[in-house]
């Protein structure tokens, strides 16, 4: 495990999974969400965010927390060679989503881009989970398990999953 690409919808504890891995793997995490936005929360341009993310996929061992555009995306994966997929309902989702706007108003998320509108993410947040069935569905799961013959690949599907994977990778 030396280039892992952890991704999953709005709220799925990505972040959360993705420091246990960063810690007990002793590898560098980068969370998109502070490559993809300026610290006012605008999205930077396109050509520094490519070179930004190329400059790590190059890089001897990664972990990559977050989605971003389609195309870094799916090089991401490409390029990995662990593939954490977080698939939690939609409800639960919506809740955790919920309770890091709540929590936010006293404490930065993790994760969250120095600087940006907790309020303002959190409503982006609840945009791209109405849009994820278009793409989080069926189609992307079989592309995902045509990986499984050349690279790890872990579908964590509930809160308790998430729970055990994130603590076996701080063990």
């Amino acid at each position: 495990m030396k280039k892992v690409a952890v991704f999953g919808k709005p709220g799925s504890g990505k972040s959360t999974v993705s420091k246990a891995l960063a810690l007990s793997n002793e590898l560098p995490l980068y969370q998109l969400d502070s490559i993809v936005y300026k610290p006012n929360g605008e999205f930077v341009a396109r050509e520094v965010f490519d070179a930004a993310h190329n400059d790590i996929l190059s890089s001897e061992s990664w972990i990559i927390d977050g989605f971003g555009p389609i195309s870094s995306f799916n090089e991401r994966l490409a390029a990995a060679d662990t593939l954490v997929y977080i698939d939690l309902p939609y409800s639960i989702s919506y809740w955790f989503v919920t309770k890091r706007c709540l929590k936010g108003l006293f404490i930065k998320p993790e994760g969250w881009p120095e600087g940006s509108s907790i309020l303002k993410g959190t409503l982006n947040s609840y945009k791209t989970l109405k849009l994820c069935p278009k793409f989080w569905n069926d189609e992307f799961l079989s592309k995902l398990m045509g990986y499984s013959s050349t690279k790890k690949v872990y579908i964590i599907k509930t809160v308790s999953e998430l729970n055990d994977f994130a603590l076996a990778k701080t063990k």
